[in-house]
């Protein structure tokens, strides 16, 4: 088959496109760079099957064509990250909403199948003890900039559904739930590279708040296999699912783990949320997913452990 990815060069848009590939797959990657990179890359620059299109998704000339062209779009291209939020409100906005409107328009003409990341954040300040697919939208204020991120998602999922009511646009919804590993950056807020950045450095693991907020995380191997296993099932189209661990973790507890596994010596350090992001910033106490609906479609769940998780970043990361 003939894959679009969009972030092609991003940290799980790289690794759906080695997965692609080894699969015997043609694979065109559009990335603009801004947040993936080339090194991602570098195992299949070469390899004949692939194509790389440097862009910006919305501005890419040939996207019409390259949408046209494809059995399938995995639309991944987000601005994405906690600091890069907070820091680059408009440009989270205008790239989550316009790169996907373009994907959105030019795979409905085209009559190509779509399958568009979204995220947990969406769920927003809601306090279930799972969050289901079916669950009520709560995002905090616009004067949040914490807050555009899951604003603009959730628009982007309106849009698919509009598009599929009015010009019957063929899209399936992905929630993530914090994937992680290999290529992952620290860089704009993942936790835990940031952790075993920091853990690996001998530097202080800062936690941010008080560290009692629970999260759950999941493989990129795990999150690529689900990708492919909604893409093979049709009727996965017109549905939402949540892709995560379903085994939360408090932060605290992460960051002794990470410290623990690297066989670090770094002690851990608390930073107040203002002091760490801008004053206001609001955080959600917990945030599970409820697996049960992918499950039942496809029988896809999680195989790889936190720890796991933790040993593949720092493998990665102690790489020259």
């Amino acid at each position: 088959m003939r894959f679009l990815i969009t972030g092609g060069a991003g940290f799980i848009g790289s690794h759906l496109a080695d997965h692609l590939l080894r699969e015997g797959h043609e694979v065109t990657a559009i990335d603009d760079l801004s947040t993936g990179r080339m090194g991602n890359l570098a195992a299949i620059l070469r390899e004949p099957r692939f194509r790389l299109v440097k862009g910006r998704v919305e501005e890419a000339p040939e996207l019409a064509d390259l949408v046209a062209g494809a059995d399938l779009v995995f639309h991944l291209a987000a601005a994405v990250g906690v600091d890069l939020v907070v820091q680059s409100p408009v440009h989270t906005i205008e790239t989550n909403l316009r790169a996907t409107e373009a994907v959105f328009k030019n795979a409905a003409a085209a009559g190509t199948r779509v399958i568009a990341a979204s995220t947990s954040e969406v769920y927003g300040k809601a306090n279930s003890p799972t969050f289901r697919e079916t669950d009520d939208l709560v995002i905090g204020p616009p004067t949040h900039f914490r807050w555009s991120y899951a604003a603009s998602k959730a628009m982007d999922e309106f849009l698919a559904f509009a598009y599929r009511k009015e010009k019957g646009l063929k899209a399936t919804i992905v929630r993530f739930f914090n994937t992680v590993g290999p290529r992952q950056l620290g860089d704009y807020g993942m936790v835990i590279p940031r952790f075993v950045g920091q853990a690996l450095a001998g530097q202080p693991v800062r936690v941010f708040g008080d560290g009692a907020q629970s999260r759950c995380f999941c493989h990129v191997q795990d999150t690529v296999r689900a990708l492919v296993v909604l893409a093979a099932d049709p009727a996965t189209e017109g549905e939402i699912f949540n892709i995560g661990s379903p085994n939360p973790v408090t932060i605290n507890d992460l960051a002794l783990r990470v410290v623990a596994l690297t066989g670090s010596r770094s002690t851990v350090e608390h930073i107040p949320y203002d002091k760490a992001y801008a004053p206001g910033f609001e955080d959600m106490l917990r945030r599970v997913p409820d697996i049960h609906k992918i499950r039942r479609f496809t029988g896809w769940e999680p195989r790889k452990s936190l720890d796991e998780i933790i040993l593949d970043v720092a493998a990665h990361m102690r790489q020259p």
